[in-house]
């Protein structure tokens, strides 16, 4: 079992991952002066880039919405993944063989290699497949793509595919690409007969199917000719690679989307994922073949942030009593979520890629817009079985929906819905129905129900899980205790002289700290900052210590945890904010010269309260600490030339 991540080895993976390179792959950068690069924001849209990424100190910024973080931050946020999930992706990547603590183990790398050798063969299949759409032999592919309202642009943006006719297209494009049908035959994508294995995909339309990641694991496909005796869809069966359980279609897609819009729209197929996504419902994904269950339930969870703060997901079924039926078992994994849920049913029975084809893009607009809350839906379902126009329909409908009502978690959602359904039923007495399915709600606790709380407002296992505690040293987790206040901080004015000196005297600390080194360093600990904000950076920076000045990494990310969590942002800032120098000379010279100025400043302040001093003294009452004074600010005199002469 995996045990958390040893700490050091964590700060290892984070020191030797170069970030550019890993921004690289989903960011296109340019450089923008001295080890400084620019690009368009990956968590917000615009059109001038102001995502910064600076490697030396080993972190970005975007100076339009202020996302910020470390390489590990950086893979966490787009993959959408766990800290320790990040971590061992680039401790992967760079070939770090990760410890862990409690004696715990990380992934076995014989496992982690055959794994790579499954998705590189499931890699050069999906190209084998997007290659064959091009051929001749694809024509009734493309005319089935066609016939939907999809085009040549949209079969390429879904990487929609062509298996050929025949029994070994695939395999032998494989087996020449060195793969060996030990290793083939773990990837799902062959049955095995007598003669060996063979093609499990035989002239059908093929789509991929991805992960998070953006990794295909698996295909999906249609039948195409009438002699195929096979499903009219096909998928990949279970793998070690592919779970239907935890897969959804298009969500490496949808993903950046969910996130940013706090809404999941699940449907029911391939073409349904595309007409949304080409309608600009870009939420929109589904199942592969299975119920949408507790995996997939958690993958939303991380994907909308369903912390109780928002959030919605929509299912949209068919109107039929099938589609009924499927939003009822939605009702049912409703509990696990803290998000809004929702269904969209469309009458005539048409799903979002008939509406598409028939009626066009506002259509499938206005059947998410249709949706209904779940729990409406569940229980106005359960009422169309009676007949609520005599009293006896309206006896059986109560009785039918009290289990209903009484299944919703959530005690205030509960009253609210034992109102409506008092006002569906026509009753008189509103308290009739809330006695009811309180009953029901202490009944059901006693019987050991699965999904209902013995006490309202009861949380009960089963339900919203909390979150996991951060493990230490992930972003936005301080080292050490919280005293519980958060200190208010207001952003200095850039026209303030003393604000702009301050800040650049920070910056030159964060991005060139190795500057800061012997008595340089006495000297900056011992500076005064006259502004809250900087005066907290400079106080983190000297609880950091010396020690992780040559470590330009660690030393910001140490500081990172040391500020009040309101300046973290803060100090991202300073950190990757390109510096005005276009040389190594002269970005030395640069950091020299604002090094030489905030000390003066300081001797100058220095200077300032000696002088007062000396102004209210007595000379003759105090002769020994008039000399006194005017020894020393010769000596700071002295030193501010000294420091003149150096810059």
């Amino acid at each position: 079992m995996a045990g958390l991540i040893k700490r050091e080895d964590i700060d290892e993976v984070r020191q030797r991952t170069d970030i550019k390179e890993v921004v690289d792959g989903y960011v296109t950068l340019k450089g923008a002066g001295l080890g400084t690069f620019k690009g368009l924001c990956p968590f917000h849209d615009e059109r001038s880039p102001s995502f910064t990424v600076r490697p030396q100190v080993g972190r970005y910024h975007c100076f339009g919405c202020g996302e910020d973080g470390d390489v590990i931050a950086f893979v966490q946020k787009q993959d959408h993944s766990s800290f320790q999930e990040a971590v061992e992706k680039l401790a992967s990547r760079i070939g770090y063989e990760l410890r862990y603590e409690d004696g715990g183990t990380g992934p076995n790398r014989e496992e982690v290699g055959r794994r790579q050798r499954l998705l590189d063969a499931h890699k050069i299949a999906d190209e084998f497949f997007r290659a064959q759409m091009l051929t001749p032999g694809a024509a009734t592919a493309r005319n089935f793509l066609f016939g939907r309202g999809f085009d040549r642009a949209a079969a390429e943006h879904f990487g929609c595919g062509y298996a050929p006719q025949g029994w070994d297209a695939l395999l032998k494009h494989l087996r020449g690409r060195g793969f060996t049908d030990a290793e083939l035959k773990l990837t799902g994508m062959f049955s095995e007969g007598n003669r060996g294995i063979y093609d499990r995909f035989r002239g059908r339309l093929i789509w991929p199917i991805k992960d998070m990641a953006g990794d295909t694991i698996g295909f999906g496909a249609r039948k195409l000719y009438e002699d195929d005796q096979g499903p009219k869809y096909l998928n990949t069966p279970e793998t070690t690679l592919y779970k239907k359980s935890q897969v959804l279609y298009g969500i490496d897609l949808a993903k950046r989307s969910i996130a940013k819009d706090r809404q999941l729209v699940v449907v029911e197929g391939y073409t349904d994922v595309m007409a949304c996504h080409l309608a600009g419902i870009t939420t929109a994904v589904a199942t592969c073949g299975t119920a949408f269950g507790t995996e997939h339930i958690k993958i939303a969870r991380r994907l909308l942030s369903d912390d109780g703060t928002g959030g919605e997901v929509v299912f949209t079924f068919d109107g039929d009593a099938a589609g009924q039926k499927a939003a009822l078992r939605a009702f049912e994994e409703d509990q696990r979520f803290t998000a809004q849920t929702y269904v969209a049913v469309e009458p005539t029975g048409a799903d979002p890629c008939d509406l598409r084809l028939s009626r066009g893009d506002d259509a499938v607009h206005a059947l998410i817009q249709s949706r209904r809350p779940l729990f409406e839906f569940a229980i106005r379902s359960t009422l169309k079985q009676f007949n609520l126009d005599t009293v006896e329909g309206r006896v059986q409908g109560l009785k039918a929906s009290v289990p209903v009502v009484a299944a919703i978690r959530d005690a205030s959602t509960r009253t609210g819905y034992c109102q409506a359904l008092t006002g569906w039923l026509g009753m008189p007495d509103p308290n009739e129905v809330l006695r009811m399915v309180n009953a029901e709600v202490k009944n059901a606790g006693k019987r050991g129900d699965p999904g209902r709380s013995p006490v309202p407002g009861q949380p009960q296992a089963g339900g919203p899980s909390r979150p996991a505690p951060a493990q230490p040293g992930a972003p936005g987790v301080a080292a050490g205790p919280s005293s519980g206040v958060v200190p208010s901080f207001h952003r200095p004015d850039p026209r303030d002289p003393v604000a702009s000196m301050e800040r650049q005297a920070l910056e030159v600390a964060l991005q060139q700290p190795a500057l800061l080194a012997g008595g340089v360093w006495d000297r900056f600990a011992a500076a005064r900052f006259a502004i809250p904000a900087f005066q907290a950076v400079h106080h983190a920076m000297r609880a950091t210590g010396p020690g992780l000045t040559v470590d330009p990494v660690r030393w910001v990310e140490h500081v990172m945890h040391e500020v009040p969590e309101p300046l973290r942002p803060l100090v991202s800032e300073l950190a990757v904010v390109p510096l005005p120098a276009h040389t190594e000379e002269a970005v030395l010279k640069y950091c020299r010269d604002i090094l030489s100025r905030l000390f003066e400043l300081q001797i100058t302040r220095i200077k300032a309260d000696k002088m007062g001093q000396l102004q209210r003294l007595d000379a003759a009452a105090e002769p020994e600490t008039y000399q006194r004074l005017n020894r020393e600010l010769m000596m700071l005199e002295m030193e501010r030339r000294a420091l003149r002469a150096e810059a």
